[in-house]
């Protein structure tokens, strides 16, 4: 599969969209997790070409936060299971998806899972 940017680069890009929608929350609030979705995935357009170039690829994104039912510093205790996948039918040398679980919810009491996915045009 021909990714649009190296995994490393989505990684990146994912990361650090979780890391700036999430900012200084420091747990679980309802009231904000459209926010903190609608932010990351506005992810995508760092993966659009620039003003006057033709985009090679439709990208979708996806955003999953689960809360954690216990507190933040208990890890063990009173957390919800989570399962996150996406499926298609498409061109396997062309198109594709990654998803990557971001690491910093832990400390927030969250699990976030971002999917980008890209069918080439």
């Amino acid at each position: 599969m021909a990714a649009p940017l190296p995994t490393e680069e989505l990684l990146q890009i994912a990361n650090s969209a979780a890391d700036s929608a999430f900012g200084s929350a420091e747990k679980y609030d309802h009231s904000q997790v459209a926010g903190w979705n609608t932010h990351i995935i506005s992810l995508i357009e760092k993966t659009t070409p620039g003003e006057g170039k033709s985009p090679a690829y439709k990208y979708v994104v996806g955003s999953t936060v689960i809360q954690h039912l216990g507190s933040p510093e208990d890890t063990n205790s009173g957390r919800r299971g989570m399962h996150s996948a996406v499926g298609a039918f498409w061109n396997a040398e062309k198109d594709g998806t990654y998803s990557v679980k971001w690491e910093g919810g832990e400390k927030k009491g969250v699990d976030v899972v971002i999917t980008i996915t890209w069918i080439a045009l």
